[in-house]
């Protein structure tokens, strides 16, 4: 008899895949995963699926919003442009947390990718807890002066 697939074995396919590539990343670009090492990602068709630029621009920005992936065209392979709020250009050092959140949903699109499977991304590829990671970005997000 054959099992019928369910919405939970896809979204369990999902976070496998998305351990999968983050540790692969993590691999080839090696454990300490600074500014310049995300930017270099970026630029990796294996790591990020689809061109992505970096702005520091508020303007599309939600209030809370620390950043945002805006497609650039109809087609996810005209690429994307990730707005960073310019509260965070002097603290490069936090941009590998910040960036790392988008890429499940760059490469996926948002409307398969939640904050569950952005958070075990991008903790996965830092090589943090989950929680950890989100109580960073919880934490960053609330230091935007309002």
């Amino acid at each position: 008899m054959n099992r019928q697939l369910t919405e939970q074995d896809g979204r369990d396919a999902l976070h496998q895949h998305l351990v999968a590539k983050a540790s692969e990343a993590r691999l080839k670009y090696g454990l300490y995963i600074d500014a310049d090492v995300i930017e270099k990602m970026l630029d990796d068709r294996d790591v990020v699926r689809y061109p992505t630029g970096l702005r520091y621009d508020a303007q599309d920005l939600e209030p809370g919003e620390f950043a945002y992936a805006h497609p650039l065209s109809e087609e996810s392979t005209g690429g994307y442009c990730l707005f960073i709020h310019p509260w965070f250009e002097p603290q490069r050092e936090i941009l590998p947390l910040l960036v790392a959140y988008h890429i499940p949903v760059i490469n996926y699109g948002s409307e398969i990718v939640t904050h569950e499977e952005a958070e075990l991304f991008g903790a996965t590829l830092l090589g943090i807890e989950v929680d950890s990671y989100y109580q960073a970005l919880c934490e960053l997000a609330d230091s935007i002066p309002q």
